[in-house]
């Protein structure tokens, strides 16, 4: 029999609110309508289809970008000086190492491995993971020079299944930046392998005195590797010959990276942004602690510590640019400036580095100097506020003890001192700009 009118406008009054819901929730609700006890099952479908939703907090680099203002907070006066001040001296308070020096090897000789396959063209890391760690590279590069005046660095290139000299070992950070700046020649493409690259790391630094490190920084963005032979093999000869390697993994982790980073006694980080990524990258620019043999295989050539408590060097004369051209003995090309080795009178173009002629480490005397800050690291420190500063018996110093810098003025007695906020606190800022050491 035909419908009647009053059926036909329940249903069309049923089609207009469900005008305004999505596909999902329609048919939660036809269900709903369907079951005469499932109204209720529907509506809780709904709500917990909406708390799944909140929770969705997109990409891990949105969270970067959302909401970033919340983390800075202003004073009293309404300046966002003391908050800058919290994010430089928490940098600065991270990176600091411990009280106690320990023993580490200054004369660094560090290979960066830089995965150059087809995976380092995702862009979960923006804008993709070769741009971001050819620019990483680069900053590093002149970071580890800055801090490390005496140590040698090399860049090595995995893609196609073969690993490619990007830039030799040497002292000289232009060249290699120079050489990362290149993007023609890096060019991303197939697998990378592993075992090549590290092969050809070690043995570029098989014939290093036992004084030196001996370093590889792997750059990995790939899950798999296209490997010749037994991995196994290359890392047994890693541990043999001291090499240290330590990993960042831009993917996720893998087990062979993590255990060859754990058995040469490095380190092994898997980025989760880009932040976090400089971070553990910038990690191995500080001088690394010299291994005791307890830490390695025993047996092994490394389970011998090296007697290296002296060490021959030697400080060269530099040519002036009006010497004659003479050909140098690391290149062989003319050159009128360049350093001459003290014990053979060899020319050299850059320093630090090993003479080629007698094997002399040849350095200067103000990188040496600024070498030997890794070997004795700044104390502890406290702040200090206003009242502190003047209730000694002596007024306060206007100037710092170490480096005469002079110290901000202090606000009148009357003026109260600002309050510190939660940031300043937690990264030890002082309201004044002075510190003390806790031992003097």
């Amino acid at each position: 029999m035909p419908p009647r009118d009053d059926d036909y406008a329940d249903s069309l009054s049923d089609n207009s609110d469900n005008l305004d819901l999505d596909d999902e929730e329609y048919q939660g609700r036809a269900r709903g309508k369907g079951k005469g006890k499932g109204k209720g099952k529907g509506k809780a479908g709904d709500k917990k289809r909406a708390k799944g939703k909140g929770k969705d907090t997109g990409y891990a680099w949105e969270a970067t970008y959302k909401r970033s203002w919340d983390a800075v907070e202003e004073d009293e006066s309404g300046s966002l000086t003391a908050a800058v001040d919290s994010i430089i001296e928490r940098s600065k308070r991270r990176r600091r190492t411990a009280n106690a020096p320990i023993q580490r090897s200054i004369i660094r000789h560090l290979l960066l491995l830089l995965d150059l396959s087809a995976s380092m063209l995702d862009r979960d890391l923006r804008p993709t993971r070769h741009e971001l760690a050819l620019e990483y590279a680069r900053e590093f590069t002149s970071e580890y020079f800055d801090q490390n005046p005496i140590g040698q660095m090399g860049v090595v290139g995995l893609r196609a299944g073969v690993a490619e000299w990007v830039s030799k070992m040497g002292g000289n950070p232009h060249d290699i930046i120079k050489a990362l700046q290149n993007k023609s020649k890096l060019e991303p493409a197939g697998e990378p392998s592993l075992q090549n690259a590290l092969e050809m790391a070690r043995s570029s630094m098989a014939h290093l005195p036992t004084h030196a490190s001996r370093e590889v920084l792997l750059i990995f963005g790939s899950l798999t590797t296209c490997d010749p032979g037994n991995i196994h093999d290359t890392m047994r000869a890693l541990i043999n010959d001291r090499v240290r390697v330590n990993v960042v993994a831009l993917a996720a982790e893998v087990r062979i990276l993590r255990e060859i980073a754990e058995k040469t006694g490095g380190t092994f980080h898997v980025a989760m942004n880009e932040d976090h990524f400089k971070d553990v990258l910038f990690e191995s620019i500080p001088p690394p602690a010299i291994l005791s043999s307890s830490r390695l295989v025993p047996g092994s050539r490394a389970s011998h510590n090296p007697a290296s408590d002296l060490m021959q060097m030697g400080f060269p004369v530099r040519l002036p640019a009006s010497a004659p051209p003479t050909l140098c003995a690391c290149h062989s090309r003319l050159r009128r400036e360049g350093f001459v080795c003290p014990r053979c009178g060899a020319k050299l173009c850059d320093v630090p580095t090993d003479c080629d002629v007698c094997g002399l480490v040849v350095v200067s005397s103000p990188h040496l100097a600024r070498s030997y800050h890794h070997l004795f690291p700044v104390g502890e420190w406290s702040t200090v506020t206003r009242p502190t500063a003047q209730s000694s018996e002596t007024p306060p110093s206007p100037t710092c003890f170490s480096c005469a810098a002079p110290f901000p003025p202090l606000p009148p007695p009357s003026t109260t001192v600002p309050t510190p906020t939660a940031a300043t606190v937690g990264a030890g800022v002082s309201p004044t700009g002075r510190y003390r050491k806790f031992d003097c």
